[in-house]
């Protein structure tokens, strides 16, 4: 029997509803089941840095987590490396401290109170004293994909038809199309968030788990045996299916 392997996509920085997918983990596998957590951990919620926090515990203390980079992450990342805050994948121009990304609501988790109009450099000087240098190496450190036999994790996706060491590393955690509208199978179910939806959806050949925490929907962990899938729920394991 294959072992069990559980999923957590796009915390964004609610810790209350990552403390509770993980006891709904624990209660289905365990304290040594295996988590793969796909990315985006910050940013729009109000605690990043407490999700920062419990995963890089979580890991220090042994467990069996995986904490993969999100696009999210990458941009927290890049600010604190040197004060950037566009990146040329956002095609709409506006910067990691636009309300729709949520940069300021990761700041503010850190005790930096600034506005719109604050200068970048004084945002940058703040962020430089208020977060701490093991939050940033933990980032920077982050691989970007996880292959667990049939089952390829990743924050946004892959580009269908290309070999997966041909795989532009961008697109791992920004793509959308033509990843999401096409059908085909690829050598692996694709277990990801990065879109998000009403509620995680099976696809077929793809598995999204992006409800939408990152707007204040529910946060979905997610339990794989093989391919089958099933959300962790108070009443227990929920099929995931693909629609039809």
């Amino acid at each position: 029997m294959t072992d069990p392997i559980y999923a957590v996509a796009d915390i964004h920085g609610r810790r209350n509803f990552l403390d509770r997918a993980l006891e709904l983990i624990a209660a289905d596998g365990g304290p040594e089941a295996e988590v793969v957590f796909t990315g985006d951990l910050v940013d729009r919620g109000p605690d990043s840095r407490g999700v920062i926090a419990r995963l890089q515990a979580g890991l220090d203390a042994g467990r069996r987590w995986h904490v993969l980079l999100g696009n999210h992450d990458r941009m927290f990342a890049s600010f604190l490396q040197g004060g950037v805050v566009h990146d040329p994948r956002i095609r709409s121009g506006i910067t990691w401290l636009h309300e729709r990304v949520g940069g300021f609501d990761t700041l503010r988790s850190y005790g930096i109170e600034a506005e719109a109009d604050t200068p970048l450099s004084d945002l940058f000087a703040a962020a430089a004293a208020a977060v701490p240098a093991a939050h940033l190496a933990f980032l920077q450190s982050r691989p970007r994909h996880l292959i667990r036999e049939a089952l390829l994790f990743v924050h946004a996706g892959l580009r269908p038809g290309i070999a997966f060491d041909a795989q532009d590393p961008e697109d791992l955690i920004w793509i959308r199309e033509p990843f999401l509208s096409d059908p085909r199978p690829h050598p692996w179910l694709v277990v990801h968030g990065h879109t998000a939806l009403e509620h995680p959806q099976h696809f077929g050949n793809r598995v999204d788990l992006d409800g939408g925490t990152g707007y204040g929907r529910p946060l979905h962990p997610a339990v794989f045996e093989g391919t089958a899938c099933w959300l962790l729920t108070d009443a227990g394991r929920v099929p995931l299916t693909p629609a039809g």
